[in-house]
C-alpha cells in the first residue's frame, strides 16, 4: 500500500478514512458517507487542504457491501503519483494471511494536534466470517483501550485493507470493530463483494482512469503474477507505444463473438482443471482476447492471474479453492513452465473450476514438448482444446470501422499524454475527425490496423509544429512501424534531456542501451549493469553513469517490482526496432551476447529470430544470426535448440545447429550437451536430431573399434537413439538397421554384465518391435517384444520398484502386437495384467502413474472394441 494515498473522510456518518484509487476517485465507507450525490470532505493527514467530494457509488451502510466511492470535485486536487491500484482476493484456505491497513482512527488523535495516522497490521483466515462475506482481521498489536463506550477504532472505517507479498493488493475496506473481541479484531468488506456490483466497476472506469478491465488477483500468489501491465490511473507514461499494449485495452474490443461464447462455455463447463491453447501470429489479438475473458470472469467472482515468466515454484497452485483463470502469455517460450503448471494443477482437488488459458504464436514442437514432460502434464494438456485465432477483420469495411474506432480512442487518450507527443494544445478530437481510413491489406492484423491509426494521428499532430517537420510525415514510403518509432525515439530523447543524460552520452550509445534492454534484458540490477557494460560507449563509463542509464530506461518503460526495467512493446514494434538496429550495427549482437546466461540467450535468439523474419528485412539478417550462433556455440547453441521450436521462422537457427554439428572441431562433449538439450519430440528439429544422432554414432563407432570395452555401451545407446530419430522421420528401414545393431551390441554386453545391460537390451527390443511392426513384419515384432517382457519380468521380480513400470509398458506393447496378429484374447489377458500393475503403482504414487494407467485402460477399451475411455 502507498501511505501517500491514505485520506481522512468527513461525512454525515462522522469521521472516517479512505484511500485514493487514482484520478479523482476515493474508496470510503458507506456508513460514513451519505447517499449517492451527497457531499463529503476529504483531506490528507498532516497536509494542508480540505477537498470537496461527491458520493458516486454507495453500498449498504452496515451491510455486506458497506463501502462507497467518492469523486473529488476541487480543481486544486492533485492525485498522488505512482502505479495503479491492483485488486486482489484470497484463493485458498491458507490461514494467517498477513494484511495491513492505514487510516485516521480515534485511538491516535490528540486534542489540539493535527489529525494523525495509524497503520495496523495483522492476519486473517479466509474461513472466518466466511458465510457473512467478511474478512476478520486479528491484529498483531495489543488491543487499544478506550475509557468511553465507543470504539477506539472509530474513524478507521473506509480504510483500504491490503495483502500480498508486498502488501500491494487492495483486498477490502475496513468496516467494523465487532463486539466480543475486546477491540482485538476488525472486520473488512472483501473486494470481491464490491466487484460483483456492475455500478461499482463502472465508477472505477469513469472516475479512476481505469482503462483496462479490473481483475482480482490471488493474494497468496502475488510473487507468481506478472504485474508489469498495471496501468497508472489518470495518465500514461508518454510512450506512444504504450497505447498499443493489448492489456491496456486502449481501443474498443471488436468481434470474436463466437470465440468468446466458446471461451465462456469452456470456463463454465464444470469444476476441475481444464486447459485451452489459443495461437496465432503476433498482433492477431490473442492477449486482448484473454484480457476480455479475464474481465468478464473477474466480474463474475473469479480470481485471475497472468503468470509471470519468472515464476518458479508453482506447487501451491493446487491449493486453489475458488474459481481461477490462469493466463500464460508467450507460452511457446515457456514450455517447461507450462508443464510445471499442468503438473501442479493435476493435483488440484477439482472442487472448484481452474482454467489455464495459453497464448502462443505457434502450436508446434513446444506444445508436444510440454505435454510429454510428464504423465501429469499429459493428463492436463493432452485433452486441451487448441484454437488457431483467425484474422479479425477480413472485410474492407470491418478494417475501416476498426481504424475509425482506434483513431477516436487514441485521440481521447492522447489528451492526457505529456507534451513530447505533440503540441500540448492539440485538439486531438478534431485531428481524429480529419483522418479517413486508408486502404489496408486484407491480411492486416488487428494490431496493424491500430498501429496505422496511431501513426496517422501522431504524424498529423507533429506535422503541425512550426519549429520542425515530422520525419515520419515527410516520408510517405516509411512502414508504419518505422513511423511509430520516430515518435518513440522522440519520447526517449525528451526523457533523456529531462534527466540530463543527453549532455553526458551520445544518442548512438543511448539507442544501443535501449536495444540491449529489448534484445537481451535483465532480471535484476546486477544483470542490468553487466549488460550495460557490454554496450559500446558505456563499457568505459562509471557505475554511476550506467545506473543513470538504467534509471532512464526504467523511466521509459516502468518495471514491475524488483526488475530493472520493462521493455518496448508491442512485440512487432520491438522486433522492427531491433532489426533496424542490428542491420545498422551488425556487431552489436555479438557484444551483447558475451557472457549471456541461459535465459538471456533464449531471449536474445527469440527476439533476433523474430526480427530477422520480418518481411521488411527480406532475409538480410538471417546470415548474421546464423554466424552469431556458430561463433558462440557454448553460449547460444543450447538456447537455439529450444528457440527453434518456438519461433515462426527457425531456418537461421537450424542452419547454425547443422553447421555446428557438421564441424569436425565440435567435441563429443558439446554434441552430447546439445543432444541432452533437444526437446522430444519435435517436428521442427527432427532432421537435425537425426543428423546429431548419426554424428554421435559415427564418433562412438570409431572409438569402439579402438577400445570396445570402454565405448561399446555408448555406441549401443547412440544406435538406439538414432533408430528413434530416424523413426520420427519415417525412415523405418534405416531405423530398423540401427536398432538391430543396438540389440546385437547389448546382447554381447549383457552376456558379460547382465545386471548392467539387460534393462537396456529390453528397451532396445521394445524399439525393435516398433520398427518391425511399422514395416509389416509383425511376427518378428511380436517375438522381439515377448523377449522384452520376459527380461523385464525377471528384473521386476528382483527389483519391483525399479522395473514394474517398464514391465507394464512392454505389456502394453505386447497386447497391441497380439491384437494386430488376430490374437485378441491373449491381448486382453496381457493388457489386463498391465492395467493391474498400473493400478498398484497408482495407489503408491498417483500423480506419477495416473496417466499411464489411463493409457493402458484406453488400450483395453480398444482391444474390446469399445470407445476410448
Amino acid at each position: 500500500m502507498d501511505l501517500r494515498r491514505v485520506v481522512g473522510v468527513t461525512g454525515p456518518g462522522g469521521p472516517g478514512s479512505g484511500y485514493a484509487l487514482g484520478g479523482r476517485l476515493l474508496l470510503a465507507s458507506a456508513h460514513v458517507t451519505g447517499e449517492v450525490g451527497s457531499a463529503a470532505q476529504v483531506f490528507f493527514p498532516g497536509r494542508e487542504g480540505v477537498f470537496d467530494a461527491t458520493v458516486v457509488w454507495r453500498g449498504t451502510p452496515g451491510g455486506r457491501n458497506d463501502a462507497a466511492l467518492l469523486r473529488v470535485d476541487d480543481t486544486s486536487w492533485q492525485a498522488p503519483a505512482g502505479a495503479g491500484v491492483r485488486w486482489g482476493r484470497t484463493v485458498t484456505h491458507r490461514t494467517e494471511i498477513e494484511c495491513t491497513t492505514a487510516g485516521v482512527p480515534e485511538v491516535v488523535q490528540r486534542t489540539g494536534q493535527p489529525v494523525d495516522m495509524l497503520q495496523p497490521s495483522g492476519t486473517f483466515n479466509p474461513g472466518d466470517r466466511y458465510v457473512a462475506d467478511r474478512y476478520l482481521v486479528s491484529l498483531t498489536q495489543p488491543a487499544p483501550s478506550n475509557a468511553r463506550d465507543d470504539s477506539p477504532w472509530g474513524g478507521l472505517s473506509g480504510a483500504g485493507l491490503f495483502s500480498g507479498d508486498r502488501a500491494d493488493l487492495l483486498i477490502g475496506v475496513m468496516a467494523t470493530d465487532p463486539v466480543g473481541w475486546g477491540h482485538a479484531r476488525l472486520e473488512a468488506v472483501p473486494a470481491y463483494v464490491l466487484h460483483q456490483d456492475e455500478k461499482f466497476r463502472a465508477a472505477l472506469v469513469e472516475h479512476a482512469g481505469q482503462r483496462a478491465a479490473v481483475v482480482l488477483e490471488p493474494v497468496e500468489w502475488t510473487g507468481l503474477a506478472d504485474a508489469g501491465e498495471v496501468v497508472p490511473p489518470g495518465g500514461l507514461s508518454g510512450s506512444p507505444a504504450e497505447l498499443l499494449r493489448a492489456r491496456r485495452e486502449a481501443t474498443p474490443f471488436r468481434g470474436r463473438a463466437e470465440l468468446m461464447r466458446q471461451l465462456r462455455a469452456w470456463a463454465q463447463q464444470g469444476s476441475g482443471t481444464a486447459a485451452r491453447l489459443v495461437h496465432g501470429p503476433g498482433g492477431q489479438g490473442k492477449t486482448r482476447l484473454a484480457a476480455r475473458l479475464a474481465g468478464e470472469l473477474s466480474a463474475a467472482g473469479w480470481a485471475v492471474m497472468w503468470l509471470s515468466g519468472q515464476a518458479a515454484d508453482l506447487r501451491d497452485l493446487a491449493d486453489a479453492a475458488v474459481p481461477l483463470l490462469l493466463i500464460i502469455d508467450y507460452a511457446e517460450t515457456r514450455p517447461a513452465q507450462v508443464a510445471a503448471v499442468a503438473e501442479a494443477l493435476a493435483r488440484h482437488s477439482g472442487a472448484s473450476p481452474v482454467r489455464i488459458l495459453l497464448l502462443a504464436r505457434t502450436a508446434d514442437g513446444w506444445w508436444q514438448q510440454a505435454q510429454d514432460a510428464s504423465p501429469s502434464a499429459e493428463q492436463v494438456l493432452g485433452v486441451a482444446q487448441v484454437t488457431r485465432l483467425p484474422a479479425l477483420d477480413t472485410a474492407a469495411e470491418g478494417r475501416r470501422d476498426a481504424y475509425r474506432e482506434a483513431v477516436t480512442a487514441f485521440a481521447a487518450l492522447l489528451r492526457d499524454m505529456p507534451g513530447s507527443i505533440g503540441p500540448q494544445d492539440n485538439n486531438w478530437g478534431a485531428l481524429a475527425e480529419r483522418l479517413d481510413p486508408p486502404p489496408m491489406a486484407q491480411a492486416a492484423t488487428a494490431l496493424a490496423v491500430q498501429m496505422r491509426a496511431l501513426a496517422d494521428l501522431l504524424d498529423t499532430a507533429t506535422a503541425q509544429r512550426t519549429d520542425e517537420q515530422s520525419e515520419a510525415a515527410a516520408d510517405d514510403a516509411m512502414e508504419v512501424e518505422d513511423r511509430l518509432l520516430v515518435h518513440e525515439r522522440r519520447y526517449w530523447r525528451t526523457v533523456a534531456a529531462a534527466q540530463g543524460l543527453s549532455e553526458v552520452l551520445g544518442w548512438e550509445t543511448l539507442t544501443d542501451a535501449v536495444a540491449a534492454s529489448v534484445l537481451v534484458g535483465a532480471d535484476d540490477h546486477g544483470e542490468a549493469d553487466e549488460l550495460l557494460c557490454r554496450v559500446p560507449g558505456l563499457a568505459d563509463q562509471s557505475r554511476d553513469i550506467r545506473d543513470r542509464v538504467r534509471r532512464w530506461i526504467a523511466a521509459l518503460y516502468p518495471p514491475s517490482p524488483s526488475r530493472p526495467w520493462d521493455t518496448l512493446q508491442p512485440d512487432r514494434l520491438a522486433e522492427r526496432f531491433i532489426g533496424r538496429r542490428l542491420r545498422d550495427a551488425p556487431g552489436l549482437a555479438d557484444l551483447l551476447a558475451t557472457g549471456c546466461g541461459p535465459e538471456q540467450a533464449m531471449r536474445l535468439l527469440t527476439v533476433y529470430a523474430r526480427a530477422a523474419a520480418h518481411p521488411a528485412f527480406g532475409g538480410a539478417l538471417n546470415a548474421d544470426l546464423t554466424r552469431l550462433c556458430t561463433s558462440r556455440p557454448d553460449e547460444l547453441a543450447p538456447a537455439a535448440t529450444h528457440v527453434a521450436t518456438q519461433v515462426e521462422e527457425p531456418t537461421p537457427l537450424l542452419q547454425a545447429l547443422h553447421q555446428i554439428t557438421d564441424d569436425p572441431a565440435t567435441s563429443i562433449d558439446r554434441l552430447t550437451a546439445l543432444a541432452d538439450q533437444l526437446p522430444y519430440p519435435s517436428q521442427t528439429l527432427a532432421d537435425y536430431a537425426a543428423q546429431l544422432a548419426a554424428r554421435m554414432t559415427d564418433h562412438y563407432r570409431a572409438q569402439a573399434n579402438r577400445d570396445p570395452d570402454v565405448f561399446l555401451p555408448s555406441l549401443a545407446a547412440c544406435l538406439n537413439n538414432l533408430s528413434i530419430r530416424l523413426g520420427e522421420l519415417g525412415r523405418w528401414e534405416e531405423g530398423l538397421e540401427a536398432v538391430a545393431e543396438a540389440v546385437g551390441v547389448y546382447r554381447r554386453l549383457a552376456e558379460g554384465r547382465p545386471d548392467a545391460f539387460l534393462p537396456s537390451l529390453a528397451a532396445s527390443l521394445n524399439n525393435l518391435s516398433v520398427d518391425l511392426g511399422e514395416l509389416g513384419r509383425r511376427e518378428e515384432g511380436l517375438e522381439a517384444v515377448v523377449e522384452a517382457v520376459e527380461i523385464r519380468r525377471r528384473l521386476a521380480e528382483v527389483r519391483p520398484d525399479a522395473f514394474l513400470p517398464s514391465l507394464a509398458t512392454s505389456l502394453n506393447n505386447l497386447s497391441v502386437r497380439l491384437r494386430e496378429l488376430g490374437r485378441q484374447e491373449e491381448g486382453l489377458e496381457t493388457i489386463a495384467e498391465a492395467v493391474g500393475i498400473w493400478q498398484q503403482l497408482v495407489e503408491r504414487r498417483p500423480v506419477v502413474h495416473q496417466a499411464e494407467l489411463e493409457r493402458s485402460q484406453r488400450v483395453m477399451a480398444w482391444l474390446k472394441g469399445l470407445p476410448d475411455l
